[in-house]
């Protein structure tokens, strides 16, 4: 099946609505066929690499490899190809489209995203994947409403946008006291309409995810459900022209997106200090505070990348289940065959030159 995915732009994936076999063997036979150094690094490495980001980018692993934070010698490590950024990206599915369009080359995305290029035939490669903090979304109420829990939310007004990470948790979330996305009054709002609704009280209950809900919750003094857990993955994917044309060079950003993150992982306060420097947080004194205690909690969505892997099958078996239930609720209007693109052993050589890259450098 193929889905068009502008129609469903509007209505779906943030950023939340965008990863062995020998491989040593392999990596090492890639570049054999190459007689000098320079002559191996430029069959590795291209020029320029295109490189997405969702939002600004001054808050994650890219920022730390845009801006050289954490001494991670990125020119060494790229063999001198120099990365072109592409911030501003206010979802992952345009970043699915970009991929489309032969615009990026590599890039972070969620499984709702990565399922949309599925069913569209996006020609993109997952090269490895981390499941996002089970404590990643919240469901905000009002401190003075009666709503306690799941079963509370049976005919209430409750905010999400639709085909998310949110989406997924809420329709788990209902399951544990028998409900679906029918048994309550469902608003479908990106998350600043859905904030400024909630603020306003036009809706009883807001999902979403960190650290924008619990920022949200401190500002409006909200209350959080108990017991709200998150099922997605994140995906570091490439195009599928760059990882068949420089397979090493993928290899190579994975790795310096993990290391990366143990960075920030490993010096929190200097981290946000440098991001705050870069303008990651504007003047507001809360949401650097916030996103500070998120980041120890390790609940932001990209707190898992500082142990990437390569898609495993538990990790494809849960984004088929992700899918179905989407297709079941209407929200992809036919079922997406995540397995087989995932399974696709195309890629299995791009996979063992990933594979060695991670295990020789744990």
């Amino acid at each position: 099946m193929k889905i068009n995915i502008a129609t469903h732009l509007k209505r779906s994936v943030t950023r939340r609505d965008v990863l062995a076999a020998s491989g040593g063997l392999t990596a090492a036979l890639l570049l054999a066929r190459h007689g000098s150094t320079q002559a191996q690094q430029q069959a590795a490495f291209p020029k320029t690499i295109r490189w997405s980001q969702i939002g600004e980018g001054k808050t994650e692993p890219a920022t730390v490899i845009r801006y050289g934070i954490g001494d991670l010698d990125v020119a060494r490590r790229l063999g001198g190809a120099t990365i072109d950024w592409k911030p501003g990206f206010q979802a992952s599915l345009p970043v699915i489209e970009a991929i489309s369009a032969n615009a990026v080359d590599f890039s972070f995305v969620t499984s709702t995203a990565l399922i949309y290029a599925i069913g569209a035939n996006v020609p993109l490669v997952p090269l490895v994947s981390y499941p996002l903090p089970h404590n990643e979304v919240d469901i905000l109420v009002h401190a003075d409403s009666p709503i306690q829990s799941a079963a509370d939310l049976k005919g209430k007004k409750v905010a999400d946008h639709r085909g998310t990470t949110g989406t997924y948790s809420l329709v788990r979330y209902l399951k544990t006291a028998n409900l679906t996305l029918r048994d309550v009054d469902y608003v479908n709002l990106s998350a600043p309409d859905a904030e400024a609704a909630f603020a306003n009280r036009r809706v009883d209950a807001w999902i979403s995810w960190q650290p924008m809900i619990e920022l949200a919750r401190r500002r409006h003094k909200a209350r959080a459900l108990p017991n709200v857990k998150t099922y997605d993955y994140a995906f570091y994917v490439g195009s599928e022209k760059f990882v068949k044309s420089y397979p090493q060079a993928a290899a190579a950003l994975t790795l310096l997106v993990r290391d990366a993150q143990r960075y920030i992982e490993a010096h929190p306060e200097q981290a946000v200090e440098k991001f705050a420097r870069l303008g990651g947080f504007g003047s507001d004194i809360l949401e650097r505070q916030v996103y500070l205690e998120v980041l120890k909690a390790h609940r932001s969505s990209y707190s898992g990348a500082e142990n990437l892997n390569l898609v495993d099958q538990p990790t494809k078996q849960n984004v088929q289940e992700l899918a179905d239930s989407f297709h079941a609720l209407g929200i992809y209007p036919e079922r997406v065959n995540v397995l087989d693109r995932l399974n696709d052993n195309r890629f299995d050589s791009i996979r063992a030159v990933v594979a060695a890259e991670l295990k020789t450098h744990p």
